[in-house]
């Protein structure tokens, strides 16, 4: 089988050190093994997605010296993702969630998991009466208990960590369709490495704990299962993971700053990340 691999930024502002280390490792994953390199732009959250980002994101990997095979929209895949979810509520595996996120925050019986408190399964038994009577906007909600009760056990295979015994209960009844959009990453991101023919998903050790949930979705979906590559995160001079919302410096402000891109790649593949790994 042929290598495949991809990067999936959001066009939510400028690319920073930490996403050229992993669009660099999958490129070059793809490479070495003559296959493909996908570039997937995930800008389906309309609130933050800006055009500009876009470009952004092309002229910095150029500028890194990385060429890409195929260059996908999610905002061209919303009948796909639309037909997934009418499939899962025809098979009663999804349920209408009404609670904003204060609401969850604030239930005694919320537990906490790795990024927050994990959905209490409030409006997991809503009739429905009630569904009806329901005036605010709803996401759409995995009844995890009832999809690990078709699917059984699951297992992947990730290249630091070796076979993993899925626990897709762990995080709870997690979100596929939000509020605000057609479909959550998890369930995004599971059609769309499955529908470009992914064969090894290259990303940060930061989404370990979501492969629960997409090895939960293929066996649901009757979806292929691509080898995974956890890679450590670039941090800063303080161990924190560099992050859009902190003010990371962005590829751009190197760039103007004098920084020869290709240079910069040379140094991220001989280790020298230019920030502490963890």
């Amino acid at each position: 089988m042929s290598v495949v691999t991809r990067f999936a930024p959001s066009p939510t502002g400028r690319l920073h050190l930490g996403h050229a280390a992993s669009a660099i490792r999958a490129h070059d994953f793809a490479r070495e093994r003559g296959g493909r390199f996908v570039l997937r732009i995930e800008d389906i959250d309309g609130t933050r997605s800006r055009p500009e980002f876009v470009d952004g994101i092309l002229e910095d990997l150029a500028w890194l010296g990385l060429r890409w095979d195929e260059l996908v929209f999610q905002s061209e895949r919303l009948a796909t993702y639309d037909a997934a979810m009418e499939g899962l509520k025809a098979r009663a595996l999804v349920y209408p969630c009404f609670c904003t996120r204060a609401e969850i925050a604030a239930s005694a019986s919320a537990p906490q998991g790795e990024v927050g408190p994990i959905y209490p399964g409030i409006c997991r038994g809503l009739s429905a009466a009630e569904i009806a009577a329901r005036t605010g906007a709803c996401c759409w909600r995995l009844d995890m208990a009832k999809a690990v009760g078709e699917t059984g056990a699951l297992s992947w295979h990730d290249a630091a960590a070796g076979w993993v015994v899925a626990d897709p209960l762990a995080p709870g009844d997690v979100v596929l369709a939000r509020k605000d959009a057609p479909a959550s990453y998890h369930l995004a991101v599971t059609l769309d490495d499955a529908a470009q023919g992914v064969t090894d998903v290259v990303r940060g050790v930061d989404l370990f704990a979501a492969t629960h949930v997409h090895r939960v979705l293929q066996a649901l979906l009757g979806l292929p299962v691509p080898r995974y590559h956890h890679h450590p995160l670039v941090v800063d001079a303080a161990g924190r993971r560099l992050a859009k919302r902190d003010g990371a410096l962005s590829l751009a402000e190197m760039r103007a700053a004098g920084e020869d891109g290709v240079v910069l790649a040379a140094r991220v593949r001989s280790g020298d990340r230019l920030a502490t790994v963890r």
